[in-house]
């Protein structure tokens, strides 16, 4: 058999090969936890959908998978984080399932897209099925007092089932092929409804004959025809639900004592009418019948490894079975039925064994009786009657939810104790709680009784839940029955059972009410003393198998109240330790009630030697409220070995009677004790409840009048005291006044020392904040001269930046100057060397016609006259034209020189204009930075013109500054003109020098017999160093008024030095007058 464990994937094969059926079996499927592998995580249900190929399963993780059979795929389509109790496909969205939760609710998914289509709420209970109609519409979900109607269109509840009287809801399922839905309840009754009107159809009859079954499973046939209902028994009943009728009643063989589940297996040929029957039994195996033949067809399961649930696609090809392990077994249909067409045996009528034992079977046949078809005749039974003992012994040791006392009594035998993880399911079991939600509300709706709402003051404890828990169960037990608000030791018998149920209140009632009436029986025929006939019959016992330890008892007076009461009333929680506690009462709750009072023998027997050492009755009180070293295992075997070897007419099992359950739907009456003392107590005890309310208020009225008496009294003697206090004071007062009047004088006197005093302390004071305010005026001032002089050292600084600037441009201006000097220079050079050239090409013509000339002249001359006026001639002629010569070039030079003339003073009319701009902006910066000083010297002047002396230091100051400025200022415009006179002097001394030139006329005139050619170059050297001295005298003017204007400042700085040393030396005298005087 192969085996796949699908751990934490979310998708993958179910098989990784192609497997081969061994016994049927396909593949088994387990889901082991993430952190532990050897932890299966368990499969609760199993649903297929409508073709029969795939199907989901859901574990206790709250997992849903979806396994398709045909594609070998496994997938996980929801995580709902909590259990499931039910599963169910949608017919009409095939995509979408029903998910019925441990919350209560029914929650609606998508497998594909895996997101929450719908959740549908309203129960109050598990959901334990979910049926949908054929048609896909409408879902039916069933909890154990309520089926509820749905439409999957909506998702709306559309009608609610209640069951009125307190019978629980087995099943509630829609019949196929029809608008049926079929009821079944837990009292056997099965009845149809319409789904529209939910108006009730009919009601199958129940019958009468033979011993009842308790319907616990329910299946039907596709065809809506045939229903088949087993229980607690191994006899099917056949519903025939066309007429109505009980077909058959077919009985399994013995080894089927219980039948959990029922499921026919469909044939693709048999047209809905289902001949194959699958039936669960308590043994975990599945036996499929046929119920016509009563043949056993096949089976699967076994005892080792045993079913729990099973479910049959629609196709009847496969089976898959949730297995005791929790894991999934997925059985082929063919392989399990390779004989199935075989023709049966003809005598072959019931089903005598299962195909689960070694050994072989033999199956019997007998004459089957044919009842007469007639309503009132008892139907056909096909059946083998196994002896009537069994049937008694089975019926004895039948146990709800499928378990056998024997088989847990042996067990118990054989391990000692219960398994911790299903012990509280063992014990609701063995002691068949009927769990009566209703019949418990009723009894807690009443609240908490008044004999235990101060149950924390005789009994404190630490945990507030199970406080509550405690008062709530013994409220109810109160409630119950009268009694059980009288018992005193009610809440020791009840705490260990409320601390092990504390979470559920309902079970532990039960639980307790089981006890009292099993368990403590004849404990009240004595109330309110304690049970001394069961005590006497523990006593009775003890001496009996220990005579020694009885008499030691009985010498030192400690009598069977001292060492059994203490052990019954607390049901051992004293005197031993959870674990053994709970060993102890496995064991309890598997035997007769008996059993509990032969404990107690067991354990003083057990405890024989420790007690023959006691000797005190301290000590043996001690011994029995304690724990005590004592092997839980011995005290146990013990008590068995006493049950057995005590003698019948002194053994506990004869006063006793058998356990008997408490009663489904409403709790049995318990009056097993003297009711007219109970009465008398609680009538009693009202009356002392009146009494005692009428004394508390008595006591409140006559509280109030004690309180109000000393108020009243308080009051007088604090108006006495009052009076006797304000005598005294009014003494005291004219002590006082007399005092007052001795001692004004004196502080009269002193008054006008103080105020001397004060006077002049006002006085420093006022001196020290006029001092204070003056040296915070001093310190305003000199935050204000020291913001100006940043001030005028950032104008002063930009000023030097501008005049480095406009020097710079006038430095730039002078070199083109200087450049258009050459370049003039260069081209008079040029020109006075083409004049010469000319001036000597003409002379040198002047000549040739002179020399033609006088050569015709000569000749003529030597023609005409003498030589002596030839040489006269020659001599005039030579000076006239050596005179022109003179005259035209001195012209052409003249004429040169004024052009030069001119252009220089164009140049000199643009370096004044500029100059004197520059002036004018200078003059602007000074005048700004002069009102900016007298504004803030006006400042100063009108913050301090409220005091006087103040005011007269700085208007001497003022008047000082304005001296000085004044001084400065003349000094500054004598600068300033100065620099101007130096400035235009230049021009007037180059005109003076260009007068003086040898160049004018008259030099001309004067030196006409000097060389010509070198004396224009001496003419335009003069005026270029002329040119230069004026760039020097005005840079020279420049640094001077800087020196000039950084002495002012120097000496506006010590002008306010010796101002603000004045005006620290005249307040220095003014404050020392004072004190002088």
């Amino acid at each position: 058999m192969q085996t796949t464990d699908i751990g934490n994937k979310e998708e993958g094969k179910i098989w990784h090969r192609k497997p081969t059926p061994i016994n049927g079996v396909l593949v088994n499927v387990i889901h082991s936890a993430a952190a532990y592998q050897s932890k299966i995580v368990r499969f609760l249900h199993v649903t297929f959908d409508t073709t029969g190929d795939s199907f989901l399963a859901g574990d206790h993780h709250g997992n849903i998978y979806v396994f398709d059979i045909s594609r070998n795929r496994f997938r996980l389509v929801q995580k709902t984080g909590q259990a499931c109790t039910a599963l169910a496909f949608s017919l009409r969205r095939t995509t979408e399932f029903l998910v019925a939760l441990a919350d209560y609710s029914v929650k609606c998914f998508d497998k594909d897209t895996k997101q929450l289509v719908s959740w549908m709420r309203g129960h109050e209970g598990a959901v334990s099925s979910v049926s949908v109609h054929g048609s896909g519409r409408y879902a039916i979900t069933t909890s154990a007092d309520t089926a509820q109607l749905w439409d999957l269109d909506t998702f709306q509840r559309k009608r609610k089932l209640n069951v009125r009287q307190p019978v629980g809801i087995q099943k509630v399922f829609f019949l196929p092929l029809s608008n049926t839905i079929l009821s079944c309840f837990n009292d056997d009754s099965i009845f149809a409804w319409e789904d529209d009107t939910l108006s009730c159809k009919y009601q199958l009859p129940v019958p009468n004959e033979g011993p009842r079954i308790h319907y616990k499973a329910f299946t039907v046939t596709r065809d809506g025809k045939t229903l088949a209902a087993g229980g607690r028994s191994n006899l099917l009943h056949l519903w025939c639900l066309d007429t109505r009728q009980l077909l058959r009643v077919v009985q399994m063989p013995p080894k089927v004592r219980t039948v959990r589940q029922l499921e026919f297996l469909q044939d693709s040929f048999d047209g809905g009418a289902s001949q194959t029957l699958g039936v669960l039994s308590q043994d975990g195996i599945m036996r499929f019948i046929n119920i016509q033949t009563c043949k056993l067809v096949f089976n699967i399961g076994s005892h080792d490894d045993a079913i729990t649930s099973a479910t049959i696609s629609p196709n009847g090809r496969h089976v898959v079975t949730i297995m005791d392990n929790g894991s999934l077994n997925i059985y082929v249909v063919q392989s399990l039925t390779l004989d199935y067409n075989k023709p049966p045996p003809p005598l072959v009528k019931v089903v005598s064994g299962g195909g689960t034992s070694h050994l072989p079977t033999r199956v019997r046949s007998e004459a089957v009786r044919q009842p007469n078809k007639t309503s009132n005749q008892p139907v056909r039974i096909k059946v083998t009657r196994p002896p009537a003992v069994h049937v008694a012994e089975d019926k004895e040791n039948e146990l709800p939810d499928g378990l056998n006392k024997k088989r847990l009594v042996a067990l118990l035998k054989a391990f000692g104790e219960y398994p911790a993880k299903y012990r509280m399911f063992v014990w609701r079991s063995l002691l068949r709680l009927p769990e009566n939600h209703t019949s418990f509300s009723s009894l807690s709706d009443k609240g908490l009784h008044s004999a235990y709402l101060s149950i924390q003051e005789r009994y404190p404890i630490k945990s507030h839940k199970l406080q509550r828990g405690l008062q709530r169960v013994l409220s109810a037990l109160a409630h119950w029955a009268a009694i059980f608000g009288e018992t005193e030791y009610l809440p020791l018998v009840a705490f260990p059972f409320v601390k092990l149920f504390q979470n559920n209140p309902l079970l532990c009632f039960e639980v307790v009410a089981t006890i009292i009436v099993n368990w403590c029986q004849h404990w009240f025929e004595y109330f309110p003393n304690p049970p001394l006939n069961v005590l006497s019959l523990v006593e009775n016992v003890l001496a009996h198998h220990d005579k020694e330890l009885l008499q030691h008892l009985v010498d030192y007076g400690v009598t069977s109240q001292l060492y059994v009461w203490p052990l019954l009333e607390t049901m051992f929680s004293e005197v031993l330790t959870r674990d053994e506690w709970l060993k102890l009462f496995d064991n309890v709750f598997s035997n007769h009630p008996a059993f509990l009072l032969v404990a107690v023998v067991s354990y003083v027997i057990c405890c024989r030697a420790p007690l023959l050492l006691c000797k005190h009755k301290e000590d043996f009180e001690y011994f029995f409220h304690h724990r005590n070293n004592l092997d839980i295992g011995s005290m146990i075997k013990e008590t068995y070995r006493l049950m057995e070897s005590t003698p019948t007419e002194i053994h506990p099992r004869g006063m006793l009677t058998d356990f008997e359950p408490l009663t489904r739907g409403q709790y049995p009456g318990f009056n097993k004790y003297p009711t007219y003392i109970v009465e008398f107590q609680s009538q009693e005890r009202e009356r002392i409840r009146t009494q005692e309310v009428e004394f508390l208020r008595e006591r409140q009225a006559v509280q109030e009048l004690r309180t109000e008496a000393v108020r009243r009294q308080a009051e007088d003697e604090a108006w006495y005291t009052q009076q006797e206090l304000l005598q005294q004071a009014e003494e005291q007062r004219r002590n006082i006044l007399q005092q007052e009047e001795s001692k004004l004088a004196e502080q009269r006197t002193r008054l006008t020392a103080m105020k001397r005093e004060l006077k002049v302390k006002e006085l420093q004071l006022m001196d020290a904040a006029r001092r204070r305010f003056l040296k915070h005026q001093l310190d305003l001032r000199r935050t204000d001269l020291h913001r100006l002089d940043d001030q005028i050292q950032r104008k002063m600084t930009l000023r030097e930046q501008e005049t480095a600037a406009a020097v710079q441009d006038i430095e730039v201006r002078q070199m083109e100057l200087e450049a258009q000097r050459r370049l003039f220079e260069q081209q008079l050079a040029k020109e006075q060397v083409r004049v010469t050239q000319e001036v000597r090409a003409d002379l040198d013509t002047r000549k040739r016609r002179s020399e033609v000339k006088e050569t015709t002249f000569n000749q003529h001359l030597n023609s005409d006259i003498s030589q002596g006026s030839r040489n006269v001639l020659e001599g005039s002629l030579a000076e006239a034209g050596q005179l022109g010569i003179d005259t035209d070039w001195q012209t052409e030079v003249l004429r040169c020189l004024g052009q030069d003339a001119a252009h220089q003073d164009q140049q000199y009319q643009r370096l004044g204009q500029r100059h004197q701009e520059t002036q004018a902006k200078e003059e602007q910066l000074v005048h700004s930075l002069r009102d900016l000083e007298g504004r803030r010297w006006e400042e100063v002047v009108f913050q301090k013109a409220h005091l006087e002396e103040e005011r007269l230091a700085a208007a001497r100051a003022e008047a000082n500054k304005r001296i000085f400025l004044s001084q400065d200022k003349d000094e500054t415009e004598q600068h300033r003109d100065d620099a101007h006179s130096s400035q235009y002097h230049p021009h007037s001394h180059q005109r003076e020098m260009r007068g003086r030139s040898p160049c004018c006329n008259g030099g001309l005139r004067r030196a006409g017999a000097v060389p010509m050619g070198p004396s224009l170059p001496l003419c335009l050297n003069n005026q270029s160093i002329s040119d230069d001295s004026t760039s020097w005298s005005l840079d020279r003017g420049r640094a001077e008024l800087d020196h000039k204007e950084r002495e002012l400042m120097h000496d506006i700085r010590e002008l306010r030095q010796k101002l603000a040393a004045r005006s620290n030396t005249q307040n220095s005298t003014t404050s020392l007058s004072p004190s002088s005087q």
